[in-house]
């Protein structure tokens, strides 16, 4: 079901059947299901890859991905296997993480996560209730003594039109929407679902305040070298941007900063990539400077944007963020991309942009008596977090609390 919304064309419902006539495939049989705990992820890499390859499986998922965060973190890995006559059919990535006076067992990756899924086979994909709920049994079987509770979060119930087969799970909505932006080949045609008339003047005057100070190009990294240059220009905007508007760095720790260094040694296979650097390069008075930077993912026709900053020094006036992500949505187009995602967060940017706002669920199951505290500690933080980043005058008041100093009454204006 899509219902309308005064700031979108489309808001995704997740706990609805999904749009159109549509007829599930008979429930998959799990009787020989088996599930198992995987202790080195290099022991399963081939069934990882192939299930990774798979349209409707998340790129957030994906073994480079994971990789990248477990070397970066090193908390105690909580692979599920579930395997059917020795076919691997299933792959959950988790890991132990302490929190809220328990141990829960989530997705590698965490809050850096935009839409997660699990890895899942084709032929697993359609469930009943039934089976749904045999298979939480037998997840908390397995992992009873390593964690107390299961909790898939940031899943989309309904994503591209397929349900997810686990929606049968205890599922609480979480606090924060993703957003996209659907491509169509020509970018003429994409631009037309966002105001194209005004969206075309503001590109114009953006082009034309940067010709004269001399003109820009747009950047797209494809050395390791300048993948590692371009990152590191993104954590020093970041942090004077943050610093700046007295939010708090996200990516200040050294084991975020590290994730992501690994990312982006990750080579890319053909237009697939976990991380791909873009950003505006000044040419003329600020020769060679770097304006906005953003990050890409890709993963078949799905491009999710994981970051991006601006150095508030140069330009500010031409915008460049949003000037980049033109650039960045346009290049998407031509190469076949037919959705843009803007990933996790209501920002105004994001708004300008995106005609789809997906609602996404976290997927609980709890392992002990501890557990189900647990879930109903995380149900009222979500609600609370709901109702409060719904409430701008409330939120921007509390981030200025956690940031420890005053920061401007305005939130950033450009795109981070």
């Amino acid at each position: 079901m899509q219902r309308p919304q005064s700031d979108f064309e489309t808001v995704l419902d997740a706990t609805a059947p999904p749009p159109g006539a549509f007829v599930a495939p008979q429930p998959f049989p799990i009787g020989n299901l088996h599930l198992d705990l995987v202790d080195r992820m290099e022991d399963i890499e081939a069934d990882w890859r192939r299930l990774e390859a798979l349209p409707q499986n998340s790129l957030h998922q994906a073994y480079d991905w994971c990789r990248a965060w477990h070397k970066a973190h090193q908390a105690p890995l909580l692979v599920v296997r579930g395997q059917i006559d020795g076919r691997t059919v299933m792959i959950l990535p988790l890991e132990a993480v302490r929190e809220n006076g328990g141990t829960t067992a989530r997705f590698l990756g965490g809050r850096f996560n935009n839409i997660n899924s699990g890895l899942l086979d084709d032929d697993f994909r359609y469930l009943d209730g039934e089976a749904v709920q045999a298979i939480a049994v037998m997840l908390k079987a397995l992992l009873k003594g390593h964690a107390d509770l299961l909790a898939m979060d940031t899943v989309p119930l309904i994503w591209r039109d397929a349900a997810h087969p686990l929606t049968g799970l205890t599922a609480i909505e979480d606090a924060n929407r993703t957003f996209q932006l659907p491509l169509f080949p020509s970018f003429e045609q994409t631009l037309a679902q966002v105001h194209a008339k005004r969206r075309r003047k503001k590109f114009r005057v953006q082009e034309r305040r940067l010709t004269e100070k001399g003109g820009y190009e747009h950047v797209v990294a494809t050395t390791t070298d300048d993948k590692r240059a371009l990152l590191e220009i993104f954590f020093e905007q970041k942090t004077a941007r943050f610093r700046l508007h007295g939010l708090p760095d996200v990516f200040q720790t050294p084991e975020k900063r590290a994730f992501f260094r690994h990312l982006v040694d990750v080579s890319p296979q053909g237009l697939d990539t976990p991380l791909e650097l873009h950003a505006i390069r000044l040419k003329g008075e600020y020769e060679g400077r770097i304006a906005a930077v953003s990050g890409l993912s890709r993963k078949g026709d799905h491009v999710v944007c994981q970051f991006g900053s601006i150095d508030d020094t140069l330009v500010p006036e031409a915008s460049p963020g949003e000037l980049l992500f033109w650039l960045m949505i346009e290049r998407s187009c031509q190469s076949g991309a037919r959705l843009f995602d803007f990933g996790v967060g209501d920002q105004p940017y994001k708004r300008g942009w995106c005609t789809v706002e997906t609602v996404t669920h976290d997927l609980l199951v709890p392992i002990n008596f501890r557990g189900r505290l647990m879930v109903l500690l995380l149900a009222l933080k979500n609600r609370a977090k709901g109702t409060i980043k719904r409430n701008r005058a409330i939120y921007g008041w509390l981030q200025k609390l956690r940031a420890g100093r005053q920061a401007p009454q305005t939130a950033p204006a450009d795109s981070d």
